[in-house]
């Protein structure tokens, strides 16, 4: 699923004109002047911009509503609210996890993301229906995008018995990741519910990332409770927190804990709301907290948005940390692309030589513009491979 590619005339990160040649899907030689080997084509990037592939990194592939009729939402406030409906009604729907996580990843791969870490439902009532699809799309669709799969107990893990070993189950059949969610707020059993997620880390030698939707103080206790294990259980660069809206209230409460994240390299997941607090983005990576972004749910039944765009996603990112400036840009582009790679530990990337050929040509004079005016025209190489070229992806949907 490799292939070779001379791109010519590109602008490395908006840097100076230089051309790029892909052998055997990594990156040989970044120089002016390079003659094509023979038999090897040549993608003329007309002087635009390239960037390594974006990261997804958090998503739910098995329950997005793309291409299905459109979903009238009349749904209560409450997480619980929005959990029970989305379990309730996924036949009805027909919410089809295979179907729907291909529709979703072809749509990522047209936007620009080259990788993509989705959380997957495990529930009592469907099971691993939505492991079996997602895995199913991570094998098929290899060639325009890669997925890992987080098992994800979104209805809880304690307060439904039976959830607990599935996802053991979950873990054995592949899933990479482990999941969690919110130990206060939805199992009211924080220290039953961090022993046994990371008690399946232990066994399966897998890294956690664990939804933490809990507000103030409740979410920083929940915290604590983490980091203690991390420290406890050697886990250091392992976990991810993802969401942590905690980290957007007092700093005087919330820099130690910061310190304590950077020592134990927990990584932290934003998706940068705008009706929550978030995690200051700056002070974080300035601390040496690695940070990633996703898009989350993507025109599901909790919300109608939602386009894949990582790049969109950098916006937010800078919007929501007040991000004016273009080195602050790049920052939140970094957020989208290097430091999600970092989270996901993903081998190769980047634009030297010797890296992965994942990258992404779009118009723009600079990063910042780039950002800001999220133009369809963008072509997706995979591993050497144009996979999407100007919002056609080379796949069809189900």
């Amino acid at each position: 699923m490799t292939a070779s590619l001379l791109l010519r005339n590109v602008r490395p990160y908006a840097g100076a004109t230089t051309d790029i040649l892909i052998e055997n899907g990594r990156i040989s030689r970044v120089a002016q002047g390079i003659e094509a080997p023979a038999g090897v084509p040549v993608e003329d990037g007309r002087g635009e911009i390239v960037i390594p592939g974006l990261i997804e990194a958090h998503t739910h592939l098995d329950k997005s509503l793309w291409g299905l009729p459109w979903y009238k939402n009349e749904v209560g406030p409450k997480l619980l609210d929005k959990i029970d409906n989305e379990r309730e009604n996924k036949k009805r729907l027909n919410i089809d996890p295979y179907r729907q996580s291909a529709r979703q990843s072809i749509q990522s791969s047209l936007m620009g993301s080259t990788h993509i870490r989705s959380h997957v439902d495990v529930d009592t009532q469907h099971g691993l229906w939505g492991v079996e699809g997602v895995m199913r799309t991570r094998d098929e669709y290899r060639d325009i995008v890669d997925i890992e799969l987080v098992a994800f107990p979104q209805s809880g893990l304690l307060r439904r018995p039976g959830t607990l070993e599935l996802m053991d189950q979950a873990m054995k059949a592949g899933c990479e990741i482990v999941g969690g969610l919110d130990p206060c707020a939805i199992d009211r059993d924080p220290k039953g519910h961090l022993d046994a997620v990371f008690a399946l880390c232990q066994k399966y030698g897998k890294p956690l990332d664990i939804h933490l939707h809990e507000p103030g103080e409740m979410g920083l206790f929940s915290f604590d409770l983490i980091v203690e294990r991390t420290r406890a259980l050697g886990m250091k660069g392992k976990v991810t927190v993802s969401h942590a809206f905690c980290l957007g209230v007092d700093a005087a409460l919330v820099d130690p804990l910061i310190a304590q994240l950077a020592e134990l390299d927990i990584a932290i997941m934003t998706t940068a709301p705008a009706s929550r607090p978030a995690p200051p983005v700056r002070k974080l990576i300035e601390a040496g907290v690695r940070v990633c972004s996703g898009n989350d749910g993507i025109r599901d039944t909790w919300g109608p948005y939602g386009n894949a765009d990582m790049l969109e996603r950098a916006m937010f990112v800078g919007l929501r940390n007040n991000f004016r400036r273009d080195d602050e840009l790049r920052m939140a582009l970094d957020v989208c692309t290097s430091e999600g790679a970092k989270v996901m530990e993903i081998e190769g990337y980047g634009l030297t030589e010797g890296s992965i050929a994942d990258v992404v040509i779009l118009p723009g004079e600079t990063l910042a513009e780039a950002i800001v005016t999220r133009s369809p025209k963008r072509r997706v190489v995979k591993r050497g491979k144009v996979v999407a070229r100007d919002g056609v992806s080379i796949r069809t949907a189900p």
